[in-house]
């Protein structure tokens, strides 16, 4: 167990007397001291950021000042030790200073020189962790901005959001549609957190049948239903330490519901079958594409559960309101496929990018990324789930010269446009943003016709 972040200085000797002392003279100085007797153990129950100093004897039993500096530094190289030596243990205390020691105290000394010498040691340590959070912090944007790819102020929000969410402990809600990348907002939050050596496991609630799904939620016991031969541990429990992400979790029955409400306020597990209360040192991200206050009025998700996720939510904007991210994604998903597949990067045309920001990308990131992957392998691309998709013809169109890419360019806005419902001419050029009569003669120079619209009206054709 690590020793709380309250205490400043461990000191250890093995003189009961000289401890008490010391212990006594920083006590007095308003410094929280931990004393010891030995230093054996003690490297396992610092973490790394601990914010204090050791003081240390060089001659104890077991372990002594010299080993511990060297098992000290193995973890943390940064952490001051300061080594205190006996008459005539000076050149000793020399090899300390060149193996890493902060600094040496040569008894008898005075109060003064221990009291200077461990608070300089403090302003060391408080510099270096400061740098050091500095440093991850910078990390942490950097991997957030390669992960969570946008220059769009809805996605400089969200990282902002999950870069002050991550170093808490709170259970979030994340809200966006499908495929707009909740479960990589999900592990954003668990490797930005200080549970990223824990397991981060992930389990979709829709996928789940309802005859498994509180086994594979909770654990059970054996006999506990017509087929559990064994002990099954549960998904709660498995992620201990670390992150559940609970997907979907606006298809979980009520009576699921209740369990989960109950492990959040209790942060306990029991398995089916089972007496013994598990206790969980767990994080919750549920996520849902649903309107989760609409679903509890409506009587489908428990009140009191969705209240209980709903104190630090997350809304992923859908691709359709990111502006140019969508180019941004699109040229970053081409080059990774490219790259995977030992194929030349293509680079997007004026043309294509334009139909790229037209298009309202119903999938989301997911439906972008298969579109991308495409492009890069040179085959036709379907947008709006159509193979002869208007935009698509464009995508996969070769580049010729500008008054060409232009005409084609201008064909291909009127061509999708057609694909959306209109129920008149004057609606249709009204979309375009050109009278009646250049539409008119648009249509015919490109051979489209007004009757290829999804809808239209006869009457003012």
């Amino acid at each position: 167990m690590s020793i709380e972040n309250q205490i400043q200085v461990v000191l250890i000797d093995d003189d009961p007397h000289l401890r008490q002392a010391l212990c006594q003279t920083l006590d007095l100085a308003g410094l929280k001291v931990l004393p010891l007797g030995e230093a054996t153990g003690l490297t396992a129950r610092l973490s790394r950021d601990w914010p204090g100093v050791v003081v240390s004897d060089i001659r104890m039993p077991g372990m002594d000042g010299l080993e511990l500096l060297a098992e000290l530094h193995g973890q943390d190289p940064d952490l001051p030790v300061l080594l205190i030596t006996g008459h005539g243990d000076v050149p000793l205390a020399v090899q300390a200073m060149r193996a890493g020691a902060y600094d040496f105290l040569e008894k008898p000394f005075a109060s003064d020189a221990l009291l200077d010498s461990v608070r300089r040691a403090l302003a060391l340590r408080r510099l270096v962790l400061d740098n050091r959070s500095l440093r991850l912090a910078l990390s942490d944007r950097q991997q957030l901005s390669t992960r969570l790819v946008g220059h769009s102020p809805q996605m400089l929000r969200l990282r902002e959001q999950i870069g002050a969410l991550a170093a808490t402990k709170a259970d979030v809600l994340i809200l966006g549609e499908t495929g707009a990348g909740k479960e990589v907002v999900a592990r954003a939050l668990h490797d930005l957190s200080s549970r990223r050596s824990g397991p981060f496991v992930a389990i979709n609630a829709g996928a789940l049948a309802e005859s498994v799904v509180e086994s594979e939620l909770f654990g059970h016991e054996p006999g506990a239903f017509t087929g559990a031969q064994k002990r099954r541990i549960g998904k709660f429990e498995f992620a201990n330490g670390g992150t559940l992400f609970l997907d979907e979790i606006e298809s979980m029955s009520l009576d699921v519901q209740v369990k989960l409400l109950r492990l959040l306020q209790e942060r306990v597990v029991e398995r089916l079958g089972g007496n013994q209360l598990i206790p969980l040192d767990i994080r919750i991200i549920a996520a849902t594409k649903e309107d989760l206050r609409q679903a509890a009025d409506q009587g489908r998700f428990r009140a009191d559960l969705y209240y209980r996720l709903n104190v630090a939510p997350l809304r992923i904007p859908p691709l359709r309101e990111r502006g140019e991210d969508a180019l941004m994604l699109f040229q970053h998903f081409a080059d990774e496929a490219s790259s995977r597949h030992g194929l030349p990067l293509h680079e997007l045309q004026p043309g294509q990018r334009a139909l790229l920001l037209r298009h309202s990308w119903p999938g989301n990131v997911r439906e972008l990324q298969n579109a991308a992957e495409r492009f890069a392998l040179g085959l036709e691309l379907a947008l709006d789930n159509t193979q002869d998709s208007p935009v698509a013809s464009v995508l996969t169109s070769t580049p010729g010269g500008l008054s060409e890419q232009v005409e084609q360019f201008e064909k291909s806005l009127i061509a999708a446009e057609l694909t959306r419902p209109h129920s008149s001419m004057r609606s249709l050029a009204e979309a375009l943003g050109m009278p009646r009569k250049t539409l008119h003669d648009k249509l015919r120079k490109h051979g489209l016709n007004f009757a290829d619209s999804a809808s239209h009206s006869a009457d003012d054709e």
